[in-house]
């Protein structure tokens, strides 16, 4: 394609005309543009923050730059167990919250880069849509052929839990408190609050985690939920499901936190120094211009195709702001997917059915597919194998047995209709099961594959063979 020449509009401002404009910088949005510029599109990308979006600057990048101090801190601690002498050891939050920021500020430039390198121009603005493709960034006016909304979302605030940014925070103040709370209180144990639940209660505040649902880490396996629960009680942290947060009164430098037992019906106040509300995210689409534009929306969610086109020609969304699971890999896929389709006519469809989740606390969850529950509730016949890390010699040797692999299967076709894995490393270990699910694999086919010996994902060979009764080690 070819760019497109600067045209004069009727209030004489200049309108300059691109074949794709992208609103929003996250994994979604900068995958978008870079892919168009790729596929020889004149791209513009809008962005009123940092480059990178909520991920790379205050979400997936700089949290586990985070967990993985409180990692080195928890190694250091416990040295003795591994034959190495250590002595004074302490957490500095202020360094780590340092080290954070420098890996954010590294990706965020990598980000600039990459769109530099490709020819992405980059609008650093605040974007407002508007009728016939256009897009204003600060009142400046741009033309485009086709207008990519990827906008994301920030924390929810819930009236129970008004944020003052510092009694009661979200992830970006929990994010850089530069004084260690003695206590916390988290709300909502998803990713977000189980990873940050982690991260305070291992450099030593004493931790609160409140969920309102049955179990922790909702979306996840029940016997993962358990584990993660023993885990997380095994360091000391305080963990109650089926309780809510009612009332959250602020007294000096104490936080009242009035939780509800929602199965005894009765209430009891939690003082904490700190709460971080963690109970999902909300769109960015206030103030955008869908009305003006007539794009359909609903609930907070843009209403796209299979391509993520909108009810109005020209415009696509993607990433948290239309539905499906609210994570940065999907809205990478959900990117690749829409701007193959505008520029060849044709693209893979984005498989929500096999998206895996991954939380990287100590130990990691990482999942795909359905769980056992869901299988049966589904109709499936099912087989279930399980593999335990304290029968792993390379978890015994890394003194890392707490958790399993449980896998899922359909016992009519042998195909894996889920994966469920709590442990040392799992999060890189699952997109073996996605990739074979994707390949349409046979529980059977992925077990008789040879796994390196000693490693951690000996346990899903070891798991697969267990649904088969075929069990050597476990």
């Amino acid at each position: 394609m070819q760019f497109k020449i600067i045209c004069l509009i009727n209030s004489n401002r200049l309108i300059m005309k691109y074949d794709m404009i992208v609103v929003g910088s996250g994994p979604g949005g900068y995958v978008a543009a870079v892919k168009g510029a790729q596929l020889g599109m004149k791209v513009a990308v809008v962005e009123r923050e940092r480059l990178g979006g909520i991920c790379l600057n205050w979400g997936c990048i700089p949290t586990k730059a985070l967990l993985k101090s409180a990692q080195a801190f928890n190694y250091a601690k416990h040295a003795a167990a591994y034959g190495v002498k250590a002595e004074s050891v302490e957490a500095d939050l202020d360094a780590m919250v340092e080290r954070s920021r420098g890996v954010a500020s590294t990706m965020n430039k990598g980000v600039e880069f990459l769109l530099k390198k490709n020819g992405v121009e980059v609008l650093q603005g605040t974007a407002t849509l508007l009728p016939s493709k256009r897009v204003s960034v600060d009142g400046t006016e741009y033309e485009a052929d086709h207008v990519v909304i990827a906008t994301g979302a920030r924390s929810r605030v819930m009236p129970s839990m008004p944020q003052d940014g510092v009694h009661i925070v979200g992830y970006r103040e929990a994010m850089t408190l530069r004084k260690q709370p003695k206590s916390m209180l988290v709300c909502g144990s998803g990713a977000i609050g189980s990873e940050f639940a982690y991260f305070y209660q291992s450099i030593g505040t004493q931790v609160t985690l409140v969920e309102f649902m049955p179990q922790i880490l909702p979306n996840e396996d029940e016997e993962v939920a358990a584990q993660m629960s023993r885990s997380f009680r095994k360091m000391g942290m305080k963990v109650m499901p089926s309780c809510s947060v009612e009332k959250v009164e602020v007294e000096g430098d104490v936080c009242h936190v009035t939780v509800k037992d929602l199965k005894k019906g009765t209430e009891t106040v939690i003082d904490v120094e700190v709460v971080l509300s963690a109970v999902g995210v909300v769109t960015n689409l206030e103030g955008l211009g869908l009305d003006e534009c007539g794009i359909k929306y609903e609930r907070g969610k843009i209403e796209v195709d299979d391509y993520y086109r909108t009810n109005v020609p020209g415009y696509y969304a993607i990433g948290d702001v239309v539905h499906g699971p609210a994570l940065a890999h999907v809205a990478s896929k959900e990117a690749i997917c829409c701007v193959e389709h505008i520029v060849k006519g044709e693209a893979v469809k984005v498989n929500y059915s096999n998206v895996p989740g991954c939380t990287y606390t100590v130990p990691e969850v990482a999942s795909v597919g359905l769980s056992e529950k869901k299988a049966q509730e589904a109709g499936y016949e099912v087989k279930v194998g399980k593999f335990f890390f304290k029968a792993s010699g390379k978890a015994t040797a890394a003194g890392a047995t707490d958790g399993f692999v449980k896998v899922v299967v359909d016992a009519k076709t042998d195909l894996i209709l889920g994966a469920h894995m709590c442990g040392d490393n799992v999060t890189e270990m699952i997109a073996e099961i996605v990739a074979a699910r994707e390949a349409g694999l046979t529980a059977r086919q992925v077990a008789q594959a040879i796994h390196p010996h000693p490693t951690m994902s000996e346990a899903v060979m070891e798991a697969l063979e267990a649904a088969h009764g075929e069990a050597i080690h476990g």
